[in-house]
């Protein structure tokens, strides 16, 4: 879908160098963001580029090779969300000294801070007007069902950088790889093994739970999947508190052994996870674009909303999904009335057909 037309109050800067990267949350979000900053860099290599991230979101981006430095927004998912916070992150904006602000956030409250701050260029989303602060403005329309990666690079494109064939990306180090090997063998995990996230749909931002596959349809789908891809072994990741989703999972999930590891692994650790194993299966959550980032043979379970918009943006990745209705403005508007997964989800036997036929024809890294 084409962009559309770029409004400029200022022209961009060629040679910025301070930039500061903005989007405080969430998860899914500051990795899909992560396609727009590999963009920016290479637009700016000189630059020093800060990205501005929540604590719940800041370990995605931790060693991302585009990024000098991380400014930690604490646990808020909107820092400028009243007076004294507005006021205290324009402080913050004022004492970085930055050049050039990028904003992927469609609050007014943001773009209006960054001009009290006096950053002299400031690119940002413009989503129904709301962002008259920026002298940069990327327009999107809240109805327009596009990719959130793709509006993201809007912003990008506005800077002059080349915002084609980008995707989003995470790095695992080998380190971390040949560590998680050791551990999979000391938990005898070997083989052919596959990983599942039963969890998701809530964080700072939002919460959203129906977008979780239910347990047991998820097991019906896991079963059908060992059997035909010949898997013994599934490993499940979860949230500290999501041990009770796990639990469920596991007790009708047969005759595969499983695993399962409830708050207890780190995000790097989960990336290098999901390469070493023949399939990372999620739901439409942060963790599932974050598998999809690293390069993961990924597959997301989408329900109540628009995979459109929120796909893994990977071309090694597969989105299961029934068309169903899905809300206009994405996410953010909530789930349709009456939808069930029960009515309008996917059928669990579908599901596992098409995953099982997509990762006969993918490439992936694993040891056997």
């Amino acid at each position: 879908m084409p962009r559309h037309p770029v409004v400029y109050r200022r022209q961009p800067p060629l040679k910025p160098r301070q930039v500061i990267c903005i989007l405080p949350c969430c998860i899914g979000d500051v990795v899909m963001s992560t396609a727009a900053l590999t963009a920016i860099r290479r637009r700016y290599p000189q630059a020093h580029i800060t990205y501005a991230v929540g604590q719940w979101s800041r370990p995605v981006l931790e060693g991302h090779p585009a990024i000098d430095a991380l400014l930690d927004l604490a646990d808020t998912a909107d820092p400028v969300a009243n007076p004294a916070d507005f006021w205290r992150f324009v402080r913050t904006m004022r004492e970085g000294q930055y050049d050039l602000a990028v904003s992927w956030v469609r609050s007014w409250r943001m773009g209006a801070a960054l001009w009290a701050a006096g950053i002299p260029y400031r690119a940002g989303l413009d989503s129904a007007g709301r962002g008259f602060g920026y002298n940069i403005r990327a327009p999107i329309l809240p109805h327009e069902a596009r990719h959130e990666v793709e509006i993201f690079l809007d912003v990008a494109a506005a800077l002059g950088a080349d915002a084609d064939t980008v995707y989003p990306n995470v790095y695992i180090h080998n380190e971390m790889t040949s560590d998680m090997m050791r551990f999979l063998t000391d938990r005898r995990i070997v083989g052919r093994f596959i990983v599942v996230n039963p969890s998701g749909g809530q964080n700072p931002g939002a919460n959203m739970p129906s977008k979780q596959y239910p347990p047991a349809k998820l097991a019906a789908l896991i079963n059908r999947l060992t059997s035909l891809l010949n898997i013994s072994h599934v490993v499940v990741v979860t949230g500290p508190g999501d041990g009770r989703l796990s639990g469920e999972l596991a007790l009708r999930v047969h005759p595969a052994e499983v695993t399962s590891f409830v708050g207890e692994l780190t995000f790097p650790q989960i990336g290098a996870l999901a390469q070493l194993a023949r399939v990372y299966i999620g739901n439409d959550t942060g963790l599932t674009h974050y598998a999809a980032a690293t390069g993961a043979t990924t597959v997301m379970i989408l329900g109540p909303t628009d995979p459109k918009r929120y796909a893994p943006y990977s071309p090694g990745a597969l989105a299961v999904w029934k068309p169903s209705p899905v809300k206009a403005e994405g996410a953010s508007a909530g789930v349709p009335e009456g939808w069930n997964w029960n009515d309008h989800g996917i059928d669990p036997l579908e599901a596992a057909g098409q995953i099982a036929n997509y990762v006969g024809n993918s490439g992936f890294f694993r040891i056997e």
